[in-house]
């Protein structure tokens, strides 16, 4: 408002005005540049074998001069036997994570060989960068009709491609950029601005952890759980989650909030909480056609996760968004959080094989 549209009076209530905006968060108005470039997250990949060599370097050299560099905290998963995939660990400020990013890229450019969107890569100046995304937070990178993917695409000059699929035991997806060293590095920046803007999103994500599996997670093979129904729904998980806030996996930390309010009786009994733990809710989207099969016929199955697990779980009972997915609110203390998002995704997993044998059976 200009200065000649005043007067007094009106100059008092914009006064109150201006005490009450400057109250608020920043959720409830637009971020500035310097408020995302110092924006706390933590931005994970997936890289192999022989890139997690390039980006550790001979004795630790490279990725120690990568934090030296970015002011970011960045580690490498340990090798698990049998497997070749690692995780690459980055968090700090979103302007360092994206800086670091377009090191490592501009690292494996010239050290690993450059393999990505299912073939060689002509361009010898470019290099795919795997990064792991939460799969509540994969529409806020994506867009309506895939309008903001684009719009990144455009700005930084890379090629992503989202995986549709969650990895396994885990809820998050694989988003693969494809560029050069600065292409990925304003890629990232523009991922993290949708990441920061859709925090509350990420909360509650399971971390996928590189593991040994067999096919499909097919049950008695290392990592994977037992299908539906065995009484492996009695024994506690194969392996601990990490909890994440902000995707948080260095202190294995998770923040805690207040529950939703639910319906009477809509979520079960009253959350268990063992001693010394707080109250967290942990929200996570499940697929329309996947919905049906967590709930189970008359609500069965979704009885047998509430009571094995301890934590109260309602759904939405409408969609979400227009791609159709069912909002799951899960209360409870962390470990019973845990076993819930454990039996929760057993069942995810047993479904898919189940439906993946369906052609094969009829042929």
């Amino acid at each position: 408002m200009s200065a000649e549209d005043t007067s007094p009076a009106v100059d008092s209530g914009i006064d109150q005005l201006g005490e009450k905006l400057g109250g608020l968060n920043t959720e409830d108005r637009p971020r500035t540049e310097e408020e995302y470039a110092a924006a706390q997250l933590t931005l994970r990949a997936i890289v192999t074998s022989k890139e997690a060599g390039v980006i550790i370097g001979k004795a630790g050299q490279n990725v120690a001069d990568l934090r030296d560099k970015t002011g970011v905290r960045a580690g490498v998963s340990k090798v698990v036997p049998g497997v070749h995939d690692r995780v690459l660990t980055v968090t700090g400020a979103l302007t360092g994570i994206s800086e670091a990013y377009g090191l490592v890229a501009d690292g494996l450019v010239k050290g690993a060989p450059q393999m990505g969107m299912g073939g060689v890569v002509s361009n010898p100046n470019t290099h795919p960068i795997r990064l792991l995304i939460s799969h509540n937070q994969m529409g806020t990178i994506i867009g309506r009709q895939g309008q903001k993917i684009k719009q990144i695409q455009d700005a930084s000059g890379v090629r992503m491609v989202a995986q549709k699929e969650m990895l396994p035991q885990s809820t998050e997806r694989i988003v693969e950029v494809q560029g050069t060293p600065d292409g990925v590095q304003k890629a990232v920046w523009e991922i993290g601005r949708c990441l920061i803007d859709d925090e509350q999103r990420g909360f509650g994500t399971v971390l996928y952890s590189p593991a040994v599996r067999v096919q499909g997670g097919a049950p008695g093979a290392p990592g994977a759980p037992p299908l539906n129904g065995n009484a492996g729904y009695g024994a506690p998980p194969p392996r601990s989650f990490n909890r994440t806030g902000n995707g948080n996996d260095f202190t294995g930390g998770a923040p805690s909030y207040p529950p939703r309010r639910n319906g009477p009786g809509e979520g079960g009994p009253p959350p268990v909480v063992e001693e010394g733990e707080d109250i967290q809710t942990q929200n996570i989207s499940i697929p329309a056609d996947m919905v049906g099969c967590i709930i189970g016929r008359g609500g069965s199955k979704i009885s047998e996760i509430r009571k094995s697990s301890g934590a109260r779980i309602s759904i939405a009972k409408a969609p979400h968004d227009e791609t159709g997915e069912r909002m799951f609110t899960i209360t409870g203390g962390p470990s019973a959080n845990e076993k819930a998002l454990y039996l929760l995704y057993e069942n995810l997993e047993a479904e898919k094989m189940r439906r993946s044998q369906i052609p094969e059976a009829a042929a």
